[in-house]
């Protein structure tokens, strides 16, 4: 594994992520935004946040599966969210876990939320992105 996932002394520590990740892979990867698209190419969720962080994250897995990766490589997440309020956090965060417990992961690398005006279409409300090394 090219990652290592650490929470620093002095940092606060949390359940969602990890402060840092220190790479040693030689190959980095950049998965493009991630939108809450099926196969077909139709929105998953629409109006629902919850199920929209689900869809995401797993598209985030199928193109990291298609580099030869997982989510064991993933060096830094940002996570976008239309008219981000904290009061949506539990439900990412559902979405999320609903995601990891799918894949039998547990994504926790350093990650960046920002909260957005609009995505592509009306109809997405999170993107995820990722970057993530390979040995």
């Amino acid at each position: 594994m090219a990652i290592t996932l650490l929470n620093p002394d002095g940092l606060p520590t949390t359940d969602v992520y990890r402060q840092v990740a220190v790479a040693s892979g030689s190959r980095m990867v950049f998965v493009a935004g991630q939108v809450a698209w099926g196969a077909d190419g139709l929105t998953v969720g629409e109006g629902d946040l919850t199920a929209q962080a689900e869809q995401c994250y797993l598209n985030v897995a199928t193109a990291l599966a298609g580099a030869g990766g997982s989510f064991d490589d993933v060096a830094k997440l940002t996570v976008y969210v239309v008219d981000w309020t904290p009061d949506k956090m539990p439900l990412l965060l559902d979405g999320i876990s609903r995601a990891a417990g799918k894949l039998g992961v547990a994504p926790a690398p350093p990650a960046t939320l920002v909260g957005v005006a609009a995505l592509d279409v009306p109809e997405h409300l999170v993107e995820i992105e990722a970057t993530a090394i390979l040995d």
